[in-house]
């Protein structure tokens, strides 16, 4: 026999996966048919079947070690009838019973091998009774026992294989579902941060043009300086967001800091929002400004370019104050407005977008967002990330 059952495919019983057994198995074997012989020599001497005997235990083992080129259970069936043979002439031979029946269980299915084991100790209790001419209980209760206790240990243990087997296709399967749920939370995610990106980047961008666009126009006539002035800062801005775009789709950082800092460029944004929309809008700094991660950044600058797009579209403001504050622990963007507030009524789904997608941008670095507004009372929006994320 042996460890590998894809030179052996026909080894299919119970202990097929035994191949911790095979070795064991040969050498016991071997061991056996060795000892009856030399038990029957020692006990007969070389007699009249002492040539039958020696012939029939070489037959044996040559039959046994022909398991490569055999079918199984031609092998098997060649086995046990030769056993059975030599067990006529020679009762000693009945021990080799026991690997055999491992064989029986290694080769065919559970029913079969029983019934091969169950002929092996019915041969087995008949000849020791003949030897020793008379019936002993523990003759023909041992080798039923011993068979029926191994064969219920190894029924037992291919439950338990096949029951193992059936969890670990259980785990396997759920690994499976699992990864594909992980996609697509990673799907969902992605298109999440897209709708934020796009959001803040491009819709801004183009509210920010129409805006000027509309200045042009009302200054078309009267004051043509200043509508060229308007038109050329729209094109200033679609060229802006066209870069934003591009640092969008590479997962950059806004194109404004690569080259300045979170305060400049937010000085630098409020500047040219006020100059083309007539709302006050000042910066003002708190603190000690410290070095922080570009998608903290990011986010600070576009969670403020989201809420003055807010202010300058919906609110109706006059006035609005960008306040960054950088804490021990935390860094803080505070938008404040004198506008009409939230409870005033935009009915612009595009307004709670963009809150929902500041909320999540900062969600996912560890901070909070907070928004206080009353009808006619303007609107406070508050961002803080902690330092320690950043």
């Amino acid at each position: 026999m042996t460890s590998s059952r894809t030179q052996l495919p026909w080894v299919t019983g119970i202990l097929a996966r035994a191949d911790g057994l095979v070795t064991a198995l040969h050498a016991a074997f071997v061991v056996l048919v060795l000892a009856s012989t030399v038990r029957y020599l020692t006990g007969h001497g070389f007699g009249d079947r002492a040539p039958w005997v020696l012939a029939g235990a070489g037959v044996l083992l040559a039959t046994y070690a022909a398991y490569r080129v055999l079918p199984g259970r031609v092998w098997l069936g060649l086995l046990v009838a030769v056993w059975f043979g030599l067990v006529l002439l020679a009762p000693s031979f009945a021990w080799c019973a026991v690997p055999l029946s491992f064989v029986a269980l290694r080769v065919l299915p559970f029913w079969p091998a029983c019934v091969v084991v169950a002929g092996m100790v019915v041969t087995t209790v008949v000849t020791w009774t003949r030897m020793t001419d008379r019936l002993d209980p523990t003759i023909v209760l041992g080798p039923v026992c011993v068979a029926v206790l191994a064969v219920s240990a190894y029924r037992a243990l291919e439950r338990d294989a096949l029951a193992r087997q059936a969890l670990l296709d259980d785990l396997h399967a759920a690994q499976g579902d699992l990864a594909d749920a992980q996609h697509q939370a990673g799907v969902l995610a992605e298109r999440a941060r897209l709708s934020r990106e796009i959001h803040d980047s491009v819709a801004q961008g183009l509210s920010s043009i129409n805006l000027l666009l509309q200045a042009a126009e009302r200054d078309w006539d009267d004051r043509p300086d200043a509508a060229r002035q308007h038109a050329s800062q729209a094109a200033a801005t679609a060229r802006d967001g066209l870069d934003e775009v591009r640092r969008v789709v590479r997962d950059l950082a806004p194109a404004d800091l690569v080259s300045g800092s979170l305060p400049e460029v937010l000085r630098q944004t409020c500047e040219r929002l006020a100059e083309h929309s007539g709302v006050d809008v000042q910066v003002q700094v708190h603190g000690t400004p410290v070095a922080l991660r570009q998608d903290v950044e990011t986010a600070l600058l576009r969670t403020a370019r989201g809420a003055l797009a807010n202010v300058l579209e919906h609110a109706a403001a006059t006035s609005a104050v960008v306040t960054l504050t950088y804490q021990p622990d935390a860094v803080v963007l505070d938008v404040r407005d004198d506008g009409r507030g939230l409870g005033a009524g935009s009915s612009d789904p595009d307004r709670g977008r963009g809150l929902v997608g500041i909320r999540e941008r900062l969600q996912a670095l560890g901070g909070t967002l907070v928004l206080e507004s009353e009808p006619g009372e303007g609107t406070a929006l508050a961002a803080s990330v902690p330092l320690e994320q950043s």
